[in-house]
């Protein structure tokens, strides 16, 4: 029995039905195991949804399109249900309840509806589905249906959807069904990747009764007395040519072995599986249960969307639980996903880092292709690791193209990668994987800032310029306070870790040296730049200029645009945006957040905050848990709380007014970093040893939470009184 405070702290329920709220509801209904997201649409389908099933690492480049898009894959869910022959659907009939459910504990969605056919009889509907952790190639469902007035007739028809498109573009080709007993099998490929997919879907029915086997669907009618129910459990596998050379065989294999052991052996066996990551993902708050739920749901999604067992593929910004940003991986995933990793479930974290390593090729493609050395990471990427970020948009209303310079100039995201591989190593204690993979990543790309930096002999100083900060309603600037400090960062600590390595693996190090070309004059020169870097500053102060030029941008008073949702880009307009003093989100403040007390005294934090925290826009989601972090951290706990509170919600309320596209990822790894970076001040010393410096919000009782250090489970808890 689920107690009530569980119901409240552990259940994000829908209830009554709104068929307004579509895309909200089916993003955050979404469910997933680190292979597949299944968004939350509905078995019998609605006009207008967007039902989306996608695979990590499955992109395709359709001919039209301006970069690579992950693919829809065939949607399994499609099942529909005929009460003496009228079709169950939610705007016919007449729905008398209606309750939908999702058990973050379990990660098991649920529907219950009473709905009464035109003729009076009622039945009891219930959906029941999950992405199984034990076996993620399983889409497990359970349809039940119950008679409560009335002996009807039921008829359960199910079928795999085949004709999907992503939002009309066609990714797929030599599409296949068929049908053998109460098998379905659909077999596809991508039209340019030449991916293979398979589909397999197979079905038994808890009472006896014929299957029927159609062209694209089996089907079971039955006679159903007043009081009975019968259940339908539909087991779908999904598999791929990154699985194989025949995914229809192990599609097929998989979905007969799980159909013997029957729904609930298979539920068991999850909910058993993702106990196990709760126990040490879970922050347990005492006094918030509207905070407590919201951390569980963000935390959630996390969890969904870390791949368990390949370490070629990323988590997208919008994770895969829709098509925005067309599944293509950003900074996001190690500036803001991987942290919680990284102390609660280090392995996910060493598999994301994985895919930087493997795509290390495409990142030194890339900084060729811009004249430079070493390996550049892309600022947009899919499965080849190649720079994926379009130059252009595609044609305005007026047929003008709008140049997008992200890809081209958002260069910090090369030290962004080192900065999640050194904050792992140092957390886990990991030399294996910082010596034979961790350590390359981060010369590499200090190979490369070696080569970016720019020389000013007038000034006997080092600047960067076409810049784009996190702050990206500024774009191509010089010196970015952001960049230019981080890459200072980058350098000194890519000069420790090759002492580290002389020291501790010289045979290794050496070779790995060698092999990068990175020699004592090479090394001087990053102590050079790591000296010289210009860091634009007001001397008075102590406050950073974000960049050259900044401080004499028009400014705007923010507190007279509200109450607003739209971003102020598009309220002034790009040309009037690059002009303004309005940032889109933390920039300086993020700096503070990465380097904490390297950024600087209390008193300088203090000044910076109190400079750029009232020009920020938080024109992205992940604005606001990077804020409530550092102003926990400042002991700002007022403006800490509510900052924290609109990141936790931004998807449960759909506060940006775009959840339809997918989950704000980096916004739910933020949520996790206020709370245990910011409120509770977990972080590790100068020695790499655990320290605390809390800062709970006033009306929290206690926060629990677990993190792995140096391979070590640790139970934190703190309480109001100490």
């Amino acid at each position: 029995m689920i107690s009530p405070v569980d119901q409240r702290t552990w259940l994000v329920s829908e209830s009554p039905f709104n068929p307004f709220k579509l895309h909200h509801t089916e993003t955050i209904f979404t469910v997933g195991n680190g292979f597949m997201g299944v968004r939350g649409t509905f078995e019998e389908g609605y006009s207008g949804d967007l039902a989306t099933t996608l695979a990590h690492g499955i992109f395709n480049h359709a001919e039209g399109d301006l970069v690579p898009d992950i693919v829809n894959l065939p949607n399994p869910l499609p099942v529909q249900v005929l009460v003496d022959g009228e079709a169950f659907h939610m705007t016919t009939g007449k729905v008398l309840g209606f309750r939908r459910t999702l058990d973050l504990k379990r990660a098991a969605l649920t529907r219950e509806v009473l709905w009464r056919t035109s003729k009076g009889v009622v039945v009891k509907l219930t959906f029941e589905r999950f992405a199984s952790l034990t076996n993620e190639h399983l889409l497990v469902q359970r349809v039940r249906v119950r008679a409560l007035l009335g002996s009807p007739q039921i008829t359960i028809r199910s079928s795999v959807d085949a004709n999907v498109t992503n939002l009309g573009v066609q990714h797929l080709a030599d599409l296949h069904t068929s049908v053998s007993g109460a098998e379905i099998l659909v077999t596809a490929r991508t039209n340019q990747s030449n991916y293979g997919i398979a589909v397999c879907a197979a079905h038994s029915l808890s009472i006896e009764s014929a299957v029927q086997s159609e062209a694209e669907r089996v089907s079971y009618t039955f006679a159903l007395p007043q009081e009975n129910e019968v259940g339908l459990t539909k087991i779908s596998a999904i598999y791929t040519t990154r699985q194989g050379d025949q995914p229809a065989h192990m599609a097929q294999e998989a979905t007969r072995a799980a159909l013997k052991k029957g729904y609930e052996t298979l539920f068991a066996a999850h909910c058993a599986a993702w106990e196990q990551y709760w126990h040490t993902s879970d922050v347990q708050i005492e006094g918030d249960e509207l905070a407590q739920r919201a951390v569980r749901f963000t935390t959630y999604h996390v969890l969904i969307a870390a791949p368990r067992h390949d370490e070629r593929v990323s988590i997208g910004a919008k994770t895969l639980s829709g098509l925005g940003y067309k599944g293509h991986v950003f900074w996001d995933t190690e500036l803001f996903m991987l942290p919680m990793l990284t102390v609660t479930q280090p392995k996910l974290a060493r598999n994301l880092l994985m895919y930087r390593y493997h795509n290390l090729q495409g990142a030194r493609n890339k900084a060729r292709a811009n004249g430079y050395e070493g390996a550049m990471f892309p600022w947009e990427s899919t499965d080849t690791g190649e720079e994926t970020t379009p130059q252009w948009s595609h044609p305005q209303p007026d047929g003008t193209r709008i140049r997008i310079w992200t890809g081209d100039n958002e260069q910090h995201i090369s030290t962004d990668i080192a900065y999640a591989v050194l904050q792992y190593w140092q957390w886990t204690g990991d030399d294996e994987f910082f010596v034979k993979h961790g350590a390359e990543i981060v010369l590499d790309t200090a190979v490369f800032w070696g080569s970016r930096a720019e020389y000013n002999a007038e000034r006997d100083r080092y600047e960067l310029s076409m810049q784009i900060g996190p702050d990206e309603y500024h774009e191509n600037v010089n010196n970015s306070a952001f960049t230019n400090s981080m890459v200072r960062w980058h350098l000194q600590q890519a000069l420790a870790a090759r002492n580290w390595l002389l020291t501790h693996h010289r045979e290794a190090g050496e070779a790995l040296l060698a092999r990068l070309n990175i020699t004592e004059e090479r090394c001087a020169k990053w102590s050079d730049i790591a000296a010289k870097i210009y860091i634009p500053r007001d001397p008075e102060t102590g406050v950073l200029e974000q960049f050259d030029g900044f401080f004499q941008l028009e400014r705007l008073d923010l507190t007279h645009w509200q109450p607003r949702v739209t971003n102020m880009d598009w309220i002034l307009g790009h040309e009037r945006a690059q002009r303004t003093m309005v940032i889109k989100q933390a920039d300086i403040v993020m700096l503070m957040a990465l380097l904490g007390d390297q950024f600087g005294s209390p008193e300088v934090q203090q000044s910076n905050w109190d400079f750029y925290y009232p020009i920020v826009d938080h024109g992205s989601s992940l604005s606001p848990s990077t804020h409530a972090w550092v102003a926990a951290r400042l002991g700002l706990l007022e403006d800490a709380y509510k900052l924290f509170m609109y990141a936790a919600n931004i998807d449960l309320e759909d506060l940006k007014g775009n959840v339809r596209d997918g989950i704000h990822a980096a916004a739910c790894g933020g949520v996790w970093q206020a709370v245990a970076f910011g409120f509770v001040g977990l972080s590790l010393d100068e020695r790499g040893e655990l320290q605390i410096k809390p800062n709970l919000p006033p009306h929290w009782r206690s926060v629990t939470l677990r993190a792995y250090h140096r391979g070590q489970l640790k139970t934190i808890r703190l309480t109001a009184e100490n």
